[in-house]
């Protein structure tokens, strides 16, 4: 995995390293597919688009996206947490060292730093990853739960690639089942304060109503 720190001290996320390591790889190859998982910012998906590629949105999980970048031919994916996959001049793994190559020279050729392309980004309010505890033998009748009660609901958008995804005015909040752990994973994007509030008060709401306390966050 690559951790990247800009100019300002601020960690740049996996989805933000990605619209820059995506920048002239689109001018390259316009309309080229470039994918990121579930828990990526709604910025990366409208940045790509606007840069002339076409975002696609994939489960969490290294050997998901290695194996998504495969087939449909994608020069470049990557996760939140850091993993990035170039097939584009390389063998289409994640090596951190190679994508921190990339990077430099991405900012080489560029005339703004890594801070000032963050910066120019749009501004989103992000929880942190929630972990919250939940039994293995629980986690995923937990999600099936949540999607039965939100199928039919108006003023909202379910995606079901990993868990659910639920888009609505406010924003989008997450609830997915790790692979690996007895854990639930929930992540909310809003423009502002107050709709982060309302996402995060609905997700609790949904843990609640299957019996999940909210609070148990690890």
């Amino acid at each position: 995995r690559i951790g990247v720190i800009d100019g300002d001290g601020r960690v740049v996320w996996g989805d933000q390293l990605l619209i820059i390591l995506a920048e002239p790889i689109l001018k390259e190859l316009p309309g080229a597919t470039i994918i990121a998982d579930v828990k990526s910012s709604k910025v990366f998906f409208e940045e790509i688009e606007r840069r002339g590629g076409k975002a696609l949105m994939s489960r969490t999980g290294h050997s998901l996206i290695k194996t998504l970048l495969a087939e449909t031919g994608a020069p470049l994916a990557g996760e939140m947490s850091g993993h990035i996959f170039f097939a584009h001049r390389y063998y289409g793994f994640d090596d951190a060292l190679y994508a921190a190559v990339r990077l430099i020279g991405v900012v080489s050729t560029s005339n703004f730093s890594i801070a000032e392309m963050l910066n120019a980004l749009p501004k989103m309010m992000n929880t942190p990853e929630l972990r919250i505890d939940c039994a293995d033998d629980r986690k995923f009748a937990v999600i099936e739960e949540v999607r039965a009660r939100l199928r039919g609901q108006g003023g909202i958008t379910v995606q079901e690639i990993d868990g659910v995804r639920v888009n609505s005015a406010d924003g989008w909040w997450l609830l997915r089942a790790s692979n690996t752990q007895p854990v639930l994973v929930g992540r909310c994007e809003a423009p502002d304060a107050a709709c982060l509030g309302r996402l995060t008060t609905e997700l609790a709401r949904q843990l609640t109503l299957s019996g999940v306390d909210p609070r148990a966050v690890g």
